[in-house]
């Protein structure tokens, strides 16, 4: 590894006072040349000579005077929307993330040498730690400062934003998503706090775009203006809906009996439904959970003995004995003509999952589900029975939409999960809708002929991560999903997850990370981990003196400096601790590490909710 060269710029500014001095002697020689009687020629050369080397000694003193002068900080630079737009327009194969630099060796040592002497650093200025938050001069190392962007082909190895509350993460995500509508693509964010900024940004962006209707808005807390989503519309195995809903019943182990039990419930009636040609939904599998499966057993044994027994009605007759008519009887009637007649020509498993359901011992079966019925419970509350099972034969101007047509359609969407106040129910929303996210994506794996972008943005991912988010990170790039993640810290994802290296795993599946003020020691080391090591360069003085005992007068002495290099990191875990708010530090695309700086998207808060639109006009 070449050594980079060895600058100290904080040291003080001697070219400075060398520049005055000359600058002094040219004064001085003027003087003499106009006011004296002595020869005038002499004192004109003189000067002349005196202004040479102070231009001389003026270039060194600027560009020491112009490092010291970017220690102060820059102005926070406010951006509009038709702003943003010239500049995605120059770049219409990347997005601009910011100004800043690439971050190098030089940049490091710069630091280190700042650390080194910042109590007495003649270069940082008086009120560099007082009055904000972090150190402005972590900016003003790099110098110049240009644009920064990420090609779009880049992207889809996905996003990771990590900062704590109000450094720089929902100002980032609107640059994104601004500049995603932008160029036309489907947007949907997820946002557990539901954010006003982030929805406001949405709604106006697509106002300037001309096209208003394109976007959506899901909210719990707004049920008069949500559209309504049917998160269990799209599988590609009807296994996957148990599954999604059997992983929000709360576990410690993640494989207890309750939990397992409550899959096979669901999957038994996720199976009935669709024998009788009825798409599952929540409402109706809490109906069937609570009050029992029999009449839908009736209905299944019904269509599938209708399907596969020939002269299916001529032969139950004989089954269905005269003057017991009642539901019991009708329904062991049937049970025993499937296991008579039925099964030898095709069993079914999903029926025979409901027939042992109906045999189950009911108090014992209330006791397994008794933490399924909580979660099926939350998710159909009102107003989560209208939002989330919507009824699509009932006259209602809220249209029904999915993920499917969300991408289909190119619509921007944004799905408030109001966590804040309900955070089990709005973990739980979005764990569904990442869910269904990540089958639609399947689908379009098996059968899509082109890909067309889509940006999935999930604030707070650590409230509503899931195997299927996992899923999207790792294999949907290929689909064109774009996804953007932001979170606080690491144990974020540890805690959600219960595991360290799930947590890990999460992480190991973004290729490019934009990291902003971190406070947590763990999260600092991960993310100082995954940036390439350095060499710093040390200066280490040394002086000595030696006499003669016959002579103590006479003594020599001697001094020497000399340069050594240690490796150090490129960017320093504590140095995180020290980013002032819209500034990060970024490993773009698995190779480039740049610092950076946020402006402000500036938009009409102001704007309301708009009313849903009929579903024609979307």
């Amino acid at each position: 590894m070449a050594y980079h060269a060895y600058w100290m710029p904080w040291r003080p500014l001697y070219e400075g006072y060398a520049l005055l001095g000359w600058l002094a002697g040219a004064a001085v020689n003027l003087w003499l040349a106009w006011f004296s009687d002595l020869p005038a020629d002499l004192f004109k050369y003189a000067a002349l000579a005196c202004l040479v080397l102070a231009g001389w000694r003026a270039i060194p003193t600027w560009r020491l005077f112009r490092w010291r002068r970017n220690l102060r900080g820059r102005s926070v630079e406010v951006l509009t929307l038709e702003q943003l737009q010239r500049r995605c327009a120059r770049h219409p194969d990347a997005v601009w993330l910011g100004r800043g630099f690439e971050w190098r060796p030089e940049h490091a040592q710069r630091i280190h040498e700042i650390m080194a002497r910042q109590r007495a650093c003649p270069a940082l200025p008086s009120n560099a730690t007082a009055g904000a938050i972090g150190a402005s001069w972590l900016q003003g190392v790099g110098g110049r400062e240009t644009d920064i962007l990420l090609p779009l082909a880049h992207q889809a190895g996905h996003v990771l934003l990590v900062g704590t509350t109000r450094s720089f993460k929902t100002k980032q995500l609107l640059l994104l998503i601004a500049q995603a509508i932008f160029r036309g693509e489907a947007v949907i964010v997820i946002d557990p706090k539901g954010d006003r900024a982030v929805r406001q940004t949405m709604q106006a962006a697509c106002q300037h775009i001309g096209k208003p209707e394109k976007f959506v808005f899901f909210h719990p807390a707004f049920p008069e203006r949500s559209i309504r989503i049917d998160p269990l519309r799209h599988f590609n195995n009807f296994t996957e809906v148990a599954s999604r809903i059997a992983a929000l019943i709360p576990s410690e182990t993640g494989s207890d009996p309750f939990k397992a039990f409550g899959w096979d419930a669901l999957n038994n009636l996720v199976g009935g439904l669709l024998e009788v040609a009825q798409c599952p939904s929540l409402l109706l599998l809490r109906h069937y959970v609570q009050a029992g499966p029999d009449e839908l057993l009736a209905r299944a044994l019904r269509a599938y003995g209708e399907r596969h027994v020939p002269d299916y009605h001529a032969r139950l007759t004989g089954y269905l004995k005269p003057g017991k008519a009642g539901q019991g009887s009708q329904l062991a009637a049937l049970v025993r003509f499937y296991h008579e007649v039925v099964v030898p020509l095709r069993p079914s498993p999903s029926l025979e999952g409901l027939i042992s359901m109906v045999h189950h011992d009911r108090e014992h079966f209330s006791k397994m589900v008794a933490s399924l019925i909580p979660v099926l419970g939350m998710l159909t509350a009102p107003p989560l029975d209208e939002l989330l099972s919507p009824d699509h034969a009932r006259s209602d101007p809220r249209p029904v939409l999915d993920m499917a047509r969300l991408i289909d359609q190119s619509l921007v969407a944004y799905i408030g999960l109001d966590s804040l106040s309900n955070s089990i129910i709005g973990s739980a929303i979005g764990s569904l809708l990442l869910a269904d996210l990540t089958a639609t994506v399947g689908s379009r794996y098996n059968y899509g002929a082109t890909f067309t972008p889509v940006n999935v943005v999930v604030d707070e991912a650590a409230e509503v991560i899931n195997e299927p988010m996992i899923a999207l990170l790792n294999k949907s790039g290929g689909a064109g999903v774009r996804m953007i993640i932001a979170t606080q810290t690491l144990a974020d994802f540890e805690a959600r997850l219960g595991s360290p290296a799930k947590a890990r795993q999460v992480l190991g599946n973004v290729n490019s990370r934009i990291v902003g003020r971190v406070l947590d020691a763990e999260t600092q080391a991960y993310i100082a981990e995954s940036l390439p090591k350095t060499r710093v360069l040390t200066v280490q003085p040394s002086q000595g003196a030696t006499s003669d005992a016959s002579q103590p007068v006479l003594f020599t002495g001697g001094f020497q400096e000399s340069v050594t290099a240690e490796e150090a990191a490129l960017f320093a875990p504590e140095w995180l601790g020290l980013l002032p708010n819209l500034e990060w530090i970024a490993l773009l695309s698995a190779s480039r590490v740049l610092k950076g700086r946020l402006p402000v998207l500036q938009v009409d808060e102001t704007l309301e909710v708009p009313p849903c639109l009929p579903l024609e006009q979307l």
